[in-house]
């Protein structure tokens, strides 16, 4: 489920010049920090990045065209001649990372020495080092760090990039890199590189195709017009869940969407039958978080779905009616209560024998901004929904102080002090994370004293083993940004006390190693950082069947027109 934000306002700021900036220049001063804040000149901060931004677009246009092989719109890019270091023909011997996957690191060695040759030159090597790829899936280059003349008509950065794609031979590869280049801007032209030096390239190869995209003739495939075209007007994106709802045995699936919500049945041939509009799955108002549980006890799964409005419950009536048709039991139920809902979890939070659901409530980004980037409290409240067992639900959430306003995004209920009860984990976006330990009848928010209090913009959780130690370990989705790393580098030295902290709001994705006794600790950067982009959900699955579990996380943002828009 992916959240789309609007781009009127502060965040049309957050356009021009990235999203951190924002937090980064508001959050300067923490409480919580001792060190004295970095010196910095806000106006030179805000040109600098203002021109990084600039670079990183147009850098966005060269991705493009590498991506599509479009050597004519490569050359708008690059200067007549330029100083360059030579692109290396082929990558070096492999090592076995796991079983299906090599690494090749490309000798750079003999291509220390820099020389000046003509664009086409260089195109020439760009074409014969592209050859590598059958096809490109994607292309891009990042600015990392930059640095501009006085008057901003030249300067020099260092680029990450990474290109995607099939080799000649048949293997999945991805292929990335760090890079020093002298650029230069005049009128309305883009941004030309004057120097490319290649400082590192390694590729990552994959001998097998473990998954293949099978929507389209598997029957799932619902297309939506690009946000801010047609009926696409929405902030938020929408979910799926997978459940058997006709009882034989096969995986059928539910998801929300912009125009409608969706069911479709397992046919069991590796397709699945849309049954949206005959189960009545289609005429409820367009959901954001699909949930299956079965509310009832009576042996089938009900479909609840949170949304921007009345939340929804649909009662399945295979059981007893033998067919798969959903009707709308919110109101009757109690549940269609108002909220910003984003996603919904279940679990028996009382111990009595029936589902309850949880909403993470959100705000109306745009229209309603955060009182804090950091420790927002301004969000609408969650949602805890006791089953009375009867077919109705109290909401009890403020009774029960899990109703958070932090801007929840997804929740995990678990029971990670082995008390038998079910705690409940919270994700928040401009808040800290919550944990609530389940004292029976009422949460206590323990996070920080059992160190999983992330500050990140949370907008995942899940719970595995990852250690295979026997105790659930625990797995936050955040932002990770390019441009906040960037920012903070200009902010403050390495080091810096106020820096580390706000790093973490850049950081990425973080991974709480389980001690025992409900206590965490943080093993992120000791298991190679997990930076993600802008990720959403995810969670752990052991996809390759070793018996160790891997992550998988999701990621993007607005889909536009063009990727500007994103």
């Amino acid at each position: 489920m992916t959240p789309l934000r609007s781009t009127t306002g502060a965040d049309a700021l957050s356009t021009r010049y990235p999203f951190l900036l924002i937090v980064l220049l508001s959050a300067t001063v923490l409480p919580s920090c001792g060190t004295e804040p970095a010196t910095f000149d806000r106006e030179d901060l805000e040109r600098a990045e203002e021109l990084s931004e600039a670079l990183a677009n147009d850098l966005l246009g060269l991705s493009v065209a590498v991506r599509e092989r479009n050597l004519d719109a490569v050359a708008r890019y690059l200067d007549e001649s330029l100083v360059a270091t030579p692109l290396p023909r082929a990558p070096g011997t492999p090592e076995r990372v796991v079983k299906w996957i090599q690494r090749r690191r490309w000798d750079l060695a003999s291509n220390a020495s820099a020389t000046r040759r003509e664009r086409a030159q260089f195109l020439d090597e760009l074409r014969d080092f592209l050859g590598r790829f059958e096809e490109i899936d994607d292309a891009r280059f990042k600015v990392k760090q930059a640095t501009f003349a006085p008057d901003g008509v030249g300067g020099e950065a260092h680029l990450a990039f990474y290109l995607v794609g099939r080799t000649e031979s048949g293997w999945r590869e991805w292929l990335r890199g760090t890079a020093h280049v002298e650029v230069s801007h005049s009128g309305a032209d883009p941004w030309k590189i004057g120097a490319f030096h290649l400082e590192s390239l390694e590729s990552l190869s994959s001998e097998a195709d473990l998954f293949s995209e099978i929507a389209l003739p598997a029957g799932v495939a619902a297309l939506f017009s690009p946000f801010g075209v047609g009926r696409n007007q929405g902030f938020v994106a929408h979910g799926a869940a997978a459940a058997d709802v006709d009882l034989d045995g096969l995986v059928d699936l539910a998801a929300t969407g912009v125009d409608q919500n969706y069911l479709y049945v397992n046919d069991g041939t590796g397709s699945f039958r849309d049954a949206s509009t005959s189960s009545g799955v289609k005429f409820t108002p367009p959901g954001s978080g699909a949930l299956f549980l079965d509310y009832d006890n009576d042996g089938d799964p009900d479909l609840f779905l949170a949304a921007v409005g009345e939340q929804m419950l649909l009662e399945n009536r295979f059981l007893p009616d033998g067919k798969v048709m959903f009707r709308d039991v919110s109101a009757a139920a109690g549940v269609a209560r108002a909220a910003v809902g984003f996603s919904a979890v279940a679990a028996d939070a009382n111990g009595d024998g029936w589902t309850d659901v949880y909403v993470c409530s959100y705000n109306r980004y745009g229209s309603v901004m955060p009182n804090s980037w950091l420790r927002a409290t301004n969000g609408t409240p969650n949602l805890l929904f006791l089953n009375r067992g009867d077919g109705t639900f109290a909401e009890v959430a403020a009774s029960w102080a899990v109703d958070d306003r932090r801007w929840s995004y997804a929740a995990g209920f678990v029971d990670l002090d082995g008390d038998g009860d079910q705690d409940l984990y919270v994700a928040n976006d401009f808040g800290e994370d919550g944990l609530y330990r389940n004292d029976g009848g009422r949460f206590t928010d323990i996070a920080s004293e059992m160190g999983v209090q992330d500050p990140g913009f949370g907008m995942g959780v899940s719970f595995g083993d990852y250690d295979n130690d026997g105790d659930l370990d625990l797995h936050v989705t955040n932002m990770s940004s390019t441009a906040g790393k960037r920012i903070l580098g200009r902010l403050y030295p390495q080091g810096h006390e106020i820096g580390q902290v706000l790093l973490k709001q850049a950081a990425g994705n973080s991974l709480y190693q389980n001690l025992g006794g409900g206590r965490f600790r943080e093993v992120t950067q000791e298991v190679g950082g997990l930076a993600g982009g802008w990720a959403f959900g995810g969670g752990f699955l052991d996809f390759d069947n070793d018996g160790w579990v891997d992550l998988y996380t999701p990621n993007g943002f607005v889909s536009g027109k063009t990727m500007h828009d994103t």
